[in-house]
């Protein structure tokens, strides 16, 4: 590494492409000497590293705090804990994905939060790699269309998530769950409301079950073309009720759900009596 001298000596163009590389290491005394200089290029480089500096103290406090349930439970003794979550609630078409994910102890990947939070498809590709390769374990699990048809989207939900957990090859000592809890899970569990924003091993499933569930939804788009399956991943966007009224419901749109059923001339499906039970659950778990 060069020495502070070398540093100074070189002109300001390099040393803000080596400031900028945020693997390098800012040698003692650079910061200083950078504010006290006389060229105001200098002084603005020393603000932006002072910058960076606060930028990563606050990234580094929040994902402590992101472990902060995960860190009760090591402290406890619980040593392999699963987070999980799901993707795909909402649309009105395709399956509804759970990712589950076992972390690593004190595991912390800048960025990592729930992935409706993360807007680039290539940022939130990478994450995943990422987080598949560090995991102790991970696993995808889903409920069909005619599942959710069947069941209704909420119980669909969970067993989605049932079957993510059931895929972990490592059995997880303890489930952090988002917003609720896994029925016929015999591992002990926690609901979470919010929990992919308070939770590393919840918000690393969700990103999991994302991804997971666009890919899917990419490939559904090539096996059914037309209805845009690819870019709007099922959801009720404009242009798929366009091309909902235009070319009729196929095999994997949710039959269950009102804009579906109306373009199929079915009747409404009842679905308070499911919105009071998940409102009854989560009021359960806030009171825990």
């Amino acid at each position: 590494m060069a020495s502070l001298e070398e540093l100074l000596a070189q002109p300001l163009a390099k040393l803000r492409e080596f400031c900028a590389d945020e693997r390098a290491s800012i040698p003692k005394g650079l910061l200083e000497a950078l504010e006290n200089d006389t060229r105001s290029g200098a002084r603005a480089l020393a603000k932006q590293i002072r910058a960076r500096r606060r930028k990563n103290r606050m990234e580094g406090q929040r994902l402590r705090q992101l472990l902060q349930f995960e860190t009760e439970l090591w402290e406890q003794g619980f040593h392999l804990i699963a987070g999980v979550d799901e993707a795909g609630m909402a649309p009105l078409a395709g399956p509804v994905v759970a990712g589950a994910v076992i972390l690593p102890k004190n595991y912390k990947l800048r960025g990592l939060t729930d992935s409706k939070k993360i807007l680039e498809h290539t940022k939130r590709e990478a994450m995943a790699a990422q987080i598949k390769s560090d995991a102790l374990s991970w696993a995808t699990g889903r409920a069909e269309v005619e599942e959710i048809d069947e069941l209704n989207i909420y119980h669909a939900g969970l067993l989605a998530m049932r079957r993510a957990v059931e895929g972990l090859q490592l059995k997880p000592d303890f489930v952090l769950v988002d917003a609720r809890k896994i029925p016929q899970c015999s591992i002990p569990q926690r609901g979470i409301i919010r929990g992919d924003l308070l939770s590393a091993s919840i918000a690393a499933a969700s990103i999991i079950a994302k991804t997971t569930r666009d890919a899917h939804m990419a490939e559904l788009d090539k096996e059914y073309p037309g209805y845009g399956l690819g870019a709007h991943k099922g959801y009720g966007t404009p242009a798929h009720y366009r091309a909902l009224n235009s070319l009729g419901a196929c095999p994997v749109h949710r039959k269950s759900f009102g804009p579906v059923r109306q373009v199929l001339g079915l009747d409404p499906v009842q679905t308070e009596l499911f919105e009071e039970e998940k409102k009854l659950e989560e009021t359960n778990q806030e009171r825990e």
